[in-house]
Order: C-alpha cells, then sequence, then structure tokens
C-alpha cells in the first residue's frame, strides 16, 4: 500500500479585532497571545460604556492563559453582565453567538487537507510511511475536532470551573432563550443548543445530591420549598409541615457549586392504593401509618431553574426516589402519581371556538368555496346524545343554536358556574372526560404528546392509569383542566419498554380503563 501524504497547512489564528466585529463565520481562529488590556469594574464610570466593557471582559475571559487573571476577568464579567439592562443582555449574547463561534474557513482548509490524505492499494511502501500517514490522519482528525469546538466554549468551561460560575450560566440561559424568542435565528439557536448539552453534562446525577428535605433543614432551603413549588402552592407553615412530615416525602436535587438550592424537589404522598383527587392528597384526612401504605403517589414535581429548561431531570429523580422508596419501606408496591392536565382547557376551548366558527361559515350561503372549505375542516367534536343533552340542561329556546357554542360559552364562565350546579355537572362530565383522554392519548405535537406532562412521565416509562373527576377544585384545577387530573402509573417492569415505544413511534402506554374513552359507542 503506498500513501501520498500532503503537507499540513498551518493553523493562522488571528488575534480578536477591537471594535468586536467580525463576519458571519465567526473569529478567524484563537488567538495566540494576551489580548489589549481590558476594563475592570472599577473603571466604569458611565452607563454607555457598561456594554462595551463587558463585551471586551467576554472577550478577554475567552482569549487569556494566565489562570489568576482569567479569575479576576470571569468574576467582572459575570458582575458587570448583570449590571446591564435587558437590551444590552441582548446584543451581548448576539455578539457571542456570532463573533465567537467556529472559524469556518479553516475547518473548510482541513477538510480539503484530510480529504487529501490519499492511499493506493496496488502499491508498496515501507512500515515507516505507513505510520506516518496514519499519524497524518489522526493529527487531523484532532485539529479538526479542535477547529469545530465554537470559541464561546472556553467561556463556558472556565465559568462552570469558576465560583458562582455555573448558577451565572444557568441564569443567562434564560436570557439567551428570551433573545430567542425576540429574535430566532440560527446564531441564537446554536448557542442555547451547545450551552443546555454543557449544562446537561455538568448537572448529570453522578454529581447531584439526592437529599432530603425536612422541617430540620435551613430556613433558607425551606423558602425555597415554598417559593418554587409550582403544581400545588404551599398556603402556611402548617401546610409546609405537614407536607414533610409523617406518611410523606420530600426530595431535592442539589449541586455542590449552587448550595442550599434544589434544582428540582419531587413530593410523595404515602398512600394506600391511588388517590383520586388531591384534597385527600393534601388536606381531607391526616396521613395514614406510614406502616400501612402501599402507594407512593409522586403528586408535585418543580424545577426551579427556568435555564434548565429541557434537560430532564426529573427521570433521574423520579427513578432514585422509587429506588430508596423500595429500600425503606418494601411494603409499598404501587409508584403513582396523580397529575394536573395543564393544557386541557385551553386547547378543548380553542377547538370549540375554532369548530362553532366553521359551524356558522357552513350554514351561510356562499358564492365561493368558504362553504366547502369549512365543511372539510368541520369535526364535530361531540356525540349525538352529548349534544342533544347539553341543549336540554341549558334549557335553550333557541333549538337550532350549536351545542358546541353553548358547550364553550358554558365552559369559559369566569367564574365555572357549571360546577355548581349539579344537572349541568353531571351533563358535561362524560364528554369532558372523553375529550380528555383523546386530548392525553391521541393530541399530538411533532409525534409526541400535546400534554407537557404527560409527555414528561410517558417519555419516562410511565402507563396512563385513570382519569379523575373533580379532583381538583381549585381556582388553577378548574381553569387548566376543569379539576380532571390523571394517574400516571410506573410499573417497574416495564418502565423501560414503554419509554423506548414512546420514543420511537410516539405510542403512549394505557391502560384499558383509560382506552375505553376512545372507543365509539356501541
Amino acid at each position: 500500500m503506498r500513501t501520498k501524504i500532503k503537507a499540513l497547512p498551518e493553523s493562522r489564528p488571528a488575534s480578536a479585532s477591537k471594535d468586536m466585529q467580525s463576519n458571519s463565520s465567526g473569529l478567524d481562529g484563537e488567538q495566540s497571545q494576551e489580548p489589549p488590556q481590558v476594563f475592570t469594574s472599577v473603571t466604569i464610570d458611565h452607563p454607555s460604556r457598561i456594554l462595551e466593557t463587558v463585551q471586551k471582559l467576554m472577550q478577554g475571559a475567552i482569549y487569556m492563559k494566565k489562570t489568576d487573571t482569567v479569575d479576576l476577568t470571569l468574576t467582572e464579567f459575570s458582575q458587570g453582565y448583570q449590571r446591564l439592562g435587558s437590551e444590552n443582555r441582548r446584543k451581548t449574547l448576539f455578539a457571542l453567538a456570532t463573533q465567537f463561534g467556529v472559524n469556518r474557513a479553516h475547518i473548510r482548509e482541513l477538510m480539503q487537507h484530510y480529504l487529501g490524505l490519499q492511499t493506493d492499494d496496488h502499491a508498496q511502501q515501507s512500515d515507516l510511511d505507513e505510520e506516518g500517514c496514519v499519524s497524518a490522519l489522526y493529527r487531523t482528525e484532532k485539529d479538526l475536532r479542535h477547529a469545530l469546538k465554537p470559541l464561546y466554549i472556553t467561556l463556558f468551561e472556565r465559568l462552570n470551573a469558576h465560583p458562582g460560575g455555573l448558577k451565572f450560566l444557568v441564569d443567562l440561559r434564560i436570557d439567551l432563550n428570551g433573545a430567542i424568542q425576540e429574535e430566532n435565528i440560527p446564531s441564537l439557536r446554536s448557542l442555547d443548543s451547545d450551552l443546555k448539552e454543557k449544562l446537561a453534562t455538568w448537572l448529570s446525577p453522578a454529581v447531584l445530591e439526592l437529599h432530603r428535605i425536612t422541617w430540620d433543614d435551613p430556613a433558607s432551603l425551606l423558602e425555597k420549598i415554598v417559593a418554587y413549588e409550582a403544581v400545588h402552592p404551599i398556603s402556611n407553615l402548617h401546610d409546609l409541615k405537614r407536607r414533610l412530615g409523617g406518611g410523606y416525602r420530600c426530595f431535592g436535587y442539589l449541586h455542590p457549586a449552587i448550595p442550599g438550592e434544589p434544582l428540582i424537589f419531587i413530593e410523595v404522598a404515602l398512600m394506600r392504593g391511588l388517590s383520586q383527587s388531591i384534597q385527600e392528597v393534601l388536606w381531607d384526612e391526616p396521613p395514614i401509618a406510614e406502616s400501612e401504605a402501599t402507594t407512593a403517589l409522586f403528586y408535585s414535581i418543580s424545577s426551579t431553574q427556568r435555564g434548565l429548561a429541557g434537560i430532564n431531570l426529573g427521570k433521574f429523580l423520579i427513578k432514585r426516589v422509587i429506588e430508596l422508596v423500595r429500600q425503606e419501606m418494601p411494603h409499598v408496591k404501587m409508584f403513582a402519581t396523580l397529575s394536573p392536565i395543564p393544557g386541557f382547557m385551553q386547547w378543548l376551548l380553542s377547538k370549540l371556538a375554532s369548530q362553532s366558527k366553521l359551524a356558522q361559515s357552513s350554514s351561510k350561503s356562499s358564492i365561493d368555496n368558504g362553504e366547502a372549505l369549512a365543511c372539510t375542516f368541520r369535526e364535530n367534536l361531540l356525540l349525538p346524545e352529548e349534544a342533544k343533552a347539553i341543549i336540554e340542561a341549558t334549557v335553550e329556546t333557541d333549538k337550532s343554536i350549536d351545542p358546541m357554542e353553548v358547550l364553550l360559552k358554558l365552559l369559559s364562565s369566569p367564574r365555572h358556574e357549571w360546577t355548581k350546579s349539579e344537572t349541568l355537572s353531571k351533563t358535561v362530565q362524560p364528554l369532558l372526560m372523553r375529550l380528555c383522554a383523546r386530548y392525553l392519548l391521541k393530541e399530538k405535537k411533532r409525534g409526541k404528546a400535546l400534554d407537557p406532562v404527560t409527555n414528561f412521565h410517558v417519555q419516562n416509562g410511565a402507563t396512563a392509569e385513570r382519569l379523575n373527576w373533580m379532583a381538583d377544585l381549585s381556582e388553577k384545577g378548574l381553569c387548566q383542566s376543569a379539576g380532571i387530573m390523571v394517574n400516571y402509573l410506573y410499573r417497574l417492569d416495564e418502565i423501560e419498554e414503554n419509554a423506548q415505544k414512546y420514543f420511537n413511534t410516539g405510542y403512549i402506554k394505557a391502560s384499558s380503563y383509560m382506552e375505553g374513552y376512545l372507543k365509539p359507542p356501541p
């Protein structure tokens, strides 16, 4: 075998531009020397100079080599960035994304060189020549990997190793997501993707501490539990003490670089069987003796950091908690949730509104294709007997009125009057339960469950087990899901198979009880 080796092109790093300007491909390479002297916060006298100073500090934090100088610059940069207003923060993130990416010209040069390393299988060559060729291939591959690493990754890595830097990066991602909402451009999306990937690595379960939160924990930690509880707000100290006492558990993931602040926490109630309402979990009855419990019910899981959106820490938390509870209480055999359905009413009211408009359009004469178009998208959400019952229950004098319009008006009532009428409540119960099952199991977005809580649990391997009528009578529960809640069941021998099926095909494992709502009437 004969190999032709071409001379490896030299990398030509360019120094950073003083005015922070660059073309769309980013800077041309790493700087081989210390950048110009940067400002520190001490020199900032006028607000108009803060943005310029912060961007110079950001540049210095990327290029500097001396550790002590880098540490000082990182401190000054993070402090300066926090002083910026929202608009200047967006400008800083835009500069980071566009000026400190990869050097595409150098990447193309390395790729051409790599493709130019040709072999001739019909010729002979010495072992020495072959070793030289292999070395050239490995060296070029290493250079390519280095060239494909955006410069801003250096800033992320240095901040992660810097005191307070990890929390700063988590908060910075909140600003980054806001910037993307303002201007959804590829460079910002790439910056977010790379930062998210780094955060997921740095916050892996291997480095997180699972901590059982009790009444004896510091007040500062307990205050954060109260502040961050996102599903069922904690009303007072008595409520908090109950949730942390006998018959209950609360676990959180903590990271040593963010002390005293759980990144995510989960609340568990020890029950006999599946609970059907949040009232009985938190308020109706005193907790049972733990020795009598058969079910660990996860009734709330809250993420405390918006900057960690899209990083599934909850998956690992649930599995760890299941392991702990099984070890502590072998008599607990069932692991389930009592979960909210946050998107159901928004989806249903939107559907009813659009269908009512289509019904009005199709009932009017039209000289164009409007009627045909309306018929094409027309969908009767109600079964015939449900439509009839709605009209009769509301005592509508005009029998020609669209039942979906009547239902829309009924469910849109700001004070939820329908819940105060036994007749109306019984009338809407079967149709709401049926449509809720459809929403959970059949409504998809990009092949995955439309409801975010459903997506979370089924991607973790849970089974959609049961719907519960009037399970959350709070204002929030009625607004979000007409008071309906759902049990997801974690059958330990099915978790991996369910999760894999959902990942591959979008299939949601559901009990026969849940599937029954979707069957057509006899």
